[in-house]
């Protein structure tokens, strides 16, 4: 799979046309395919090479089997837990996702969920379709100088607490991301967990569905959520939600609940039971562990308000998100750049020019390297030298990875799996930095690799745009060796000029040309040698007698 190479686009669910025609104005076929079964989905998509879909369409790990093509799933909307993530890094499918495309729908709706529980308005309208007008039952409260804890801050929460504080409101939060002097910009006071439980009176969570927030009793444990945390895979249940038993326990009696960010958040077990006996005074609840719910004690319950997952429909958020994601994904196949990327963080920045060369450096050296070692199995190194390649081991190091398991077992290696496959095969990669690179390449840096505890190493550069190697095992290349292409590499005596004329009688019978021949210094009596070819060489058995090692790669 040639990332950047797409050509048939799957729609499997209702969006904005603006999705559809931005698409096809990048020179992409699509098909739009609403309300597939699962059977269906299976079938269309074994030759499509995206799929875009919203919270509906389940990106299982069956699904991602069946896409043979596929080479990035986008999610017009925030949440991906409706994507199986780790079985689309594992095939090398990117994921990505429209984070601020619903964001303010999500914030408004939260805050008019707000507004209903603190004056039952719901409740109120039913009451008076119903013929009845009973002013004294629909009895409610002023939000000026209540208190609201916002748990996770970052785009949806920070909307609703600056929206909300307009109506008089104290707003709290909590985030392990986002810094308390970030969060004092916009008016939130950030407190451990443990106090925010008895201070408020109103709660609402803009998190994702992480075992963090499924599973956290509210120690304040310093765990990646609020929004910024990596989404879990679509098979990952809750458990026992931020708020449950014990949380609701330390509440204020009446708190009211908020959650229009994912099901599971809150334990809905235990909401029951705190909206029983009167614990929790109010719950408004857009989504549900189960959508939708099989159970409906918890919407029947005359104190909740309960929507069908609405948080993003609205005609601007769906414009939005279909309008990003559409962009997202032309701006991918015509290798403009990556944006809103899930899994793949590190090819945000492959597609610039000026990195290209330096990713085909990396896989490479971990080619070389691996060829060389005879092993996948172990510790290797990425050290990068040099200030210009200051940020680059968050690209250059799954790049290594990648270029260490193109000879193994695997279908594909890409820089979405590389790092996953590499420990699944056993091998631990580690990335350091210096700033400073021996000369000639001070100014623009050189990649190391290593394998630790044995002698294999290899360092390259990149001249112009060509990859080159400087030196290998400690033996160095006087002018730097190309890594393109078919090339033989071979250590022999230094002494025996054997090798070369029988490699150039190897040549003339193969119809083959030596493009280039580079020779490293002496070690050990010995030396290295790499030779450019313009095409492989089907037998190398009359080399191998004159030579210690001989291996033959196409990079």
């Amino acid at each position: 799979m040639a990332l950047g190479k797409l050509q048939k686009v799957l729609i499997s669910e209702s969006l904005d046309p603006c999705c559809r025609e931005i698409l096809q104005a990048g020179g992409l076929r699509v098909q739009e395919k609403p309300g597939l079964s699962k059977e269906e989905l299976l079938r269309e998509i074994r030759d499509c090479d995206g799929l875009i879909v919203r919270s509906a369409t389940k990106v299982t790990a069956e699904v991602l089997e069946a896409a043979e093509r596929l080479q990035v799933v986008g999610r017009a909307g925030t949440g991906v837990d409706n994507v199986d993530v780790e079985a689309a890094t594992r095939k090398g499918v990117l994921v990505m996702n429209t984070p601020t495309g619903n964001s303010l729908s999500a914030a408004e709706l939260t805050c008019g969920m707000i507004l209903c529980l603190a004056r039952q308005i719901p409740q109120a309208a039913a009451s008076m379709k119903e013929g009845k007008w009973d002013r004294k039952k629909y009895m409610g409260m002023e939000l000026n100088g209540k208190t609201l804890a916002v748990l996770g801050l970052g785009r949806i929460g920070r909307e609703v607490a600056t929206r909300m504080q307009a109506f008089g409101m104290k707003t709290i939060g909590y985030d392990p991301i986002i810094t308390p002097d970030v969060s004092a910009t916009f008016g939130v006071e950030q407190l451990p967990l443990e106090q925010i439980w008895p201070r408020c009176d109103f709660i609402t969570v803009h998190t994702p569905l992480l075992p963090s927030t499924t599973g956290m009793s509210g120690h304040g444990h310093r765990e990646v959520w609020g929004e910024l945390g990596q989404p879990p895979s679509a098979h990952s249940p809750p458990s026992a939600g931020l708020l449950n038993d014990s949380t609701f326990a330390k509440c204020r009696r009446g708190v009211q609940v908020v959650n229009c960010a994912r099901g599971g958040i809150v334990d809905e077990g235990a909401l029951l039971r705190a909206l029983q006996s009167g614990q929790c005074g109010g719950a408004a609840l857009d989504v549900f562990t189960q959508e939708p719910p099989k159970d409906r004690d918890l919407v029947n319950h005359p104190n909740v308000i309960s929507c069908p997952h609405l948080g993003a429909s609205t005609r601007e958020a769906q414009s939005r998100c279909g309008k990003e994601i559409a962009m997202q994904i032309v701006d991918m196949a015509t290798g403009k750049g990556l944006t809103g990327v899930v899994n793949g963080q590190a090819l945000s920045k492959a597609f610039a020019p000026q990195t290209k060369p330096w990713i085909a450096l990396a896989r490479a050296l971990g080619t070389v390297l691996c060829t060389v070692g005879k092993q996948v199995q172990g510790s290797m190194q990425v050290c990068t030298l040099g200030t210009p390649l200051k940020e680059a081991g968050s690209y250059l190091t799954p790049a290594v990875a990648a270029g260490m398991l193109a000879g193994g077992t695997q279908k594909e290696v890409t820089l979405v799996n590389a790092t996953l496959l590499a420990q699944e095969a056993g091998l631990k990669v580690t990335a350091t930095h210096s700033d400073v690179a021996p000369e000639p390449d001070s100014s623009t840096g050189l990649v190391q690799v290593s394998l630790q505890g044995t002698p294999h190493q290899v360092t390259g550069t990149v001249q112009g745009s060509t990859p080159v190697l400087r030196q290998i095992n400690g033996a160095t290349f006087k002018l730097p060796a190309p890594l393109s292409g078919p090339i033989l590499i071979y250590r022999a005596k230094a002494s025996d000029t054997s090798a070369l004329a029988t490699l150039t009688g190897l040549l003339s019978k193969a119809g083959a040309q030596l493009l280039s021949y580079h020779s490293s210094s002496t070690v050990a009596g010995e030396q290295w040698s790499i030779v450019g070819l313009s095409a492989p060489l089907p037998n190398l058995g009359e080399l191998k007698p004159r030579v210690t090692e001989i291996f033959q790669l196409h990079l």
